[in-house]
């Protein structure tokens, strides 16, 4: 090595001479590269699961099971869509619709007027039911309902009877002899309008059932759309080609004749026009790997980086003599970069098997709990596995070129002396940086905590993410801080207490890197759990408020929409009323900044909605409700969406039909009844088939009501249908836990791999600690303490942290305080401490073994 510039002929040398020092440390110093091999594998681990599920979400597709023999179908937008901005500016802002955006019968027959189109049927399917017995109470087998003209592409096939006309229905076989039904028999059939005697014109046999599942029943077309509630609207349309037309011919033919009215669909296309839950799977999955795998991907890279810096400041006394002895500053970063072209690829790859174990047990988890179809498959490809060794490699040569830049440009006459101390200030531009990074977290906080439901949790992830910036560039004096404020109780306490404190004073920089791992575990994984109990609990507690009816009655399949007409006349009963519950779309946020928000809704029928349910009115009255064009909504909500009552408000139906409402009231029990109210028969006819969710009854008795209902309804009471609704909320419960349980086990492994690297750089100083008479008990007591003190001050500002993030999200989006369970809480402070003392007496014995170890030999 020279200290000046090498010609031509030296670079191959030189070059040379610097990859032989990296493998020279490789080889010789393994354990320091341990921690930073871990680190970038379990970065490789994240970004590769998150990946294959990005993917996989993007990829969504399902073979046409139903449309298997229609070439081509033709289905609606399955989007709602809103104009944002103007001009230059202006995009469009869509979402997918709640339930199944249906084409019209015009759209039917201009498709049907295509060239090349032999046949275009429109196709309609919704659940519906057999009622036993001559007052049809008692409810029999469930159905799939269908419209008869399916049997052109489905197969099916008369084998009695003849086809259906007004007040006629075939059956499958098997239904008809589960039942004994025969044709010209009379059937009752629960549909969503309430209980219909049907003629039985004729038995078929189905080519195959459903992919739905379920024995079938067959209307005529137009008498299932009505029966569904929707008249003339229809889920598709099945478009068959007259002989010699291929697919391709026949697509462009259709997409001619519906222009931008419709989607025209073939191939795989034709399985998601099927099942509208490949959409909400794609959604799904798009966003845990997007949303949530940015986030993990960002934490991950984080702490690898942090890592690898540490790895490199470890060996400042080495990187110190090289420069005394000639060594340039190219040759050490040149150093650095090829240790880190030694184990990053190597560390990368070790993480992709495990990551696509993640990824494949957490796609079957979300399949087991019906969050996306059977038939969507997991995608794995060479795509996001290379995307996570090129970040591990990226993450270890950023980070070791800046950890590298000071022990590079240092004199070779100071290196040494530099080296033998630590440097008690960061740089310059970090502090400004990292007092910036704080500056904005704060300033991020106060918007949060102005804004509500959406926009107070996307503000609210800015702060969280500002403020673990800010704890990173910022670690040093942080480090300093805490262990000025902690160290004080040690500073009183024995021997080993004492050399705890002062140690962790003077290696500030040290115990920065042990901390921010527990920061981060603690910040991202308690923001997760408890945005969680907190929605939940305030969940429950509106839901046990708000119900004040006495009987609650529901079925399996939805109850029909004269059940609470029914219900009325029992004896008793001084009020019912039908709730249909599904979700709308309501235009939020502000100024050019506008998007569709999902919202659940509920509509009612019937009166007395107020000796039923209480919303917790604020403002307003419930009493028109039952208006023509008029809502109710939630306060947080019509702030969110900036208006307020007597005002008009933008929604978009189920199917994603645009109405403008007059709010007549807000409310504060949004979040455990339903976020948007209106009368029943404005959402009846735009979902797949409106059967009344609940039916709330105020007096009668229970067994009169059970009746109502049917074989397979249930009467509880308030208490038990909020139990029955916590249950139904599992699978949120579970997202959340899983997330929480994904950043907070990396985060926990990087923190006990940190302190590792940490504990065992150490052994030069336990070993002289015993040399001058210190005994092992007090160097473990010494290591003890500042295990303690790491895991403390990790929590400490980790909840900081969390509670900075949580108190303006919690607050936009239930109105109320987080609630924290104490067992929960008990749970983060032991696992934040134990990390902070796993993390370093056990790697303290195995030094202290080694320094005992030369003690004897001397």
């Amino acid at each position: 090595m020279s200290g000046g510039r090498p010609g031509a002929g030296e670079t191959a040398g030189a070059r040379a001479r610097t990859n032989g020092l990296a493998r020279a440390a490789l080889r010789f110093r393994p354990g320091g590269f341990a921690g930073t091999f871990v680190a970038l594998m379990m970065a490789a681990l994240i970004v590769s699961a998150c990946g294959i599920l990005l993917e996989t979400g993007v990829r969504a597709t399902v073979p046409p099971d139903r449309y298997a023999h229609a070439p081509v179908v033709v289905a609606a937008d399955q989007r709602a869509h809103l104009t944002v901005g103007s001009g230059d500016g202006e995009y469009d802002a869509s979402e997918q619709v709640p339930d199944r955006a249906r084409v019209t019968t015009a759209l039917v027959e201009r498709v049907a007027a295509a060239r090349g189109v032999a046949a275009a049927v429109p196709d309609v399917t919704f659940p519906t039911r057999l009622a036993a017995g001559a007052d049809a109470d008692a409810d029999a087998a469930a159905l799939t309902a269908q419209g008869w003209g399916s049997h052109a592409f489905t197969g099916a096939a008369l084998t009695a009877g003849s086809a259906p006309g007004a007040g006629e229905a075939v059956l499958d076989r098997a239904t008809a002899r589960a039942t004994g039904a025969e044709v010209g028999d009379r059937i009752t059939l629960v549909l969503p309008s309430g209980h219909r005697p049907f003629r039985v014109s004729g038995l078929a046999a189905p080519a195959k059932a459903p992919a739905a599942g379920g024995p079938s029943l067959y209307l005529a077309d137009d008498t299932a759309a009505r029966a569904a509630g929707h008249p003339g609207r229809y889920d598709a349309v099945a478009v068959l080609p007259a002989g010699g037309v291929g697919a391709g011919q026949l697509a462009d033919a259709v997409r001619g004749a519906v222009g931008e009215r419709a989607e025209v669909h073939t191939g795989d296309g034709r399985g998601g026009a099927e099942d509208p839950g490949v959409a909400a799977a794609e959604e799904l999955l798009t966003g845990l790997g997007g949303s949530f795998g940015g986030i993990a991907a960002t934490v991950a890279v984080f702490t690898a980086a942090g890592t690898v810096a540490l790895s490199v400041a470890q060996r400042r006394r080495e990187f110190a003599l090289l420069r005394a002895i000639g060594a340039t500053p190219r040759q050490i970063r040149r150093s650095v970069a090829a240790e880190a072209l030694l184990v990053a690829p190597a560390a990368g790859l070790a993480g992709l098997l495990p990551g696509i174990g993640l990824a494949s047990w957490w796609f079957g988890q979300l399949k087991d709990r019906g969050a996306v179809p059977a038939a969507v498959d997991l995608h794995v490809s060479v795509i996001p596995l290379a995307v996570a060794v090129g970040t591990a490699l990226l993450s270890a040569l950023v980070a070791g070129w800046a950890a590298s830049r000071r022990p590079a440009r240092t004199k070779p006459g100071q290196a040494l002396t530099e080296a033998s101390v630590e440097r008690l200030r960061p740089g310059i531009v970090r502090t400004v940086l990292g007092l910036a990074a704080a500056g904005g977290g704060i300033a991020l906080s106060g918007v949060a905590a102005r804004s509500a439901g959406d926009d107070a949790a996307e503000a609210a992830l800015g702060v969280v993410m500002l403020f673990m910036l800010a704890v990173a560039l910022l670690g040093p004096l942080i480090a300093r801080l805490a262990a000025g404020l902690f160290g004080l109780p040690l500073r009183a306490g024995d021997a080993s207490a004492e050399l705890a404190a002062a140690n962790s004073r003077t290696n500030a920089r040290r115990l920065a890197s042990a901390i921010t791992p527990i920061v981060l575990a603690t910040a991202f994984a308690s923001v997760l759990v408890f945005m969680h109990t907190s929605e939940d609990h305030a969940t429950a507690t509106q839901q046990r408020d708000g119900i004040v009816a006495d009987h609650v009655v529901t079925h399996p399949a939805g109850l029909p929409a004269d059940a609470a007409e029914r219900a009325a006349r029992q004896p008793g009963v001084d009020a019912a009323v039908g709730v249909l519950r599904t979700q709308v779309l309501v235009p939020v946020g502000g100024g050019g900044d506008r998007w569709l928000q999902s919202a659940t809704a509920q509509g009612v029928s019937g009166d007395g909605l107020a000796r039923v349910q209480d919303l917790g009115v604020r403002d307003g009255a419930l009493d028109r409700l039952h208006d023509p064009g008029t809502v109710a909504l939630d306060a947080n909500l019509a702030r969110s969406a900036g208006v307020g009552t007597g005002e008009r408000v933008g929604l978009r139906l189920p199917d994603g039909t645009p109405v403008r409402a007059e709010v007549v009231a807000t409310y504060g029990r949004g979040l455990g009844l339903a976020q948007v109210t209106l009368d029943r028969a404005v959402l009846a006819g735009h979902v797949t088939a409106a059967y009344d969710t609940d039916l709330l009854v105020s007096g009668g008795r229970a067994a009169d009501l059970g009746a109502l209902g049917g074989a397979g309804a249930a009467v509880t009471d308030a208490a038990g249908y909020a139990q029955r609704q916590d249950a139904e909320r599992s699978l949120n419960r579970w997202a959340n836990f899983t997330m929480a349980g994904v950043l907070g086990g990396f985060a926990a492994v990087a923190a006990v791999n940190t302190l590792a690297m940490t504990v065992l750089d150490r052994r030069r100083e336990l070993g002289m600690l015993r040399l001058i008479g210190s005994t092992r008990r007090q160097v473990l007591g010494m290591i003890r303490w500042e295990g303690l003190l790491v895991g403390v001050a990790g929590l400490v500002l980790g909840g900081a942290i969390a509670a900075a993030t949580l108190v303006p999200m919690v607050r936009g989006i239930t109105g109320g305080e987080p609630y924290l369970p104490p067992l929960t809480v008990a749970a983060f402070t032991a696992g934040a401490v134990g990390l902070g003392l796993l993390g370093t007496v056990l790697p303290a014995r195995a030094a202290l073994r080694r320094a005992d170890g030369g003690l004897t030999a001397g």
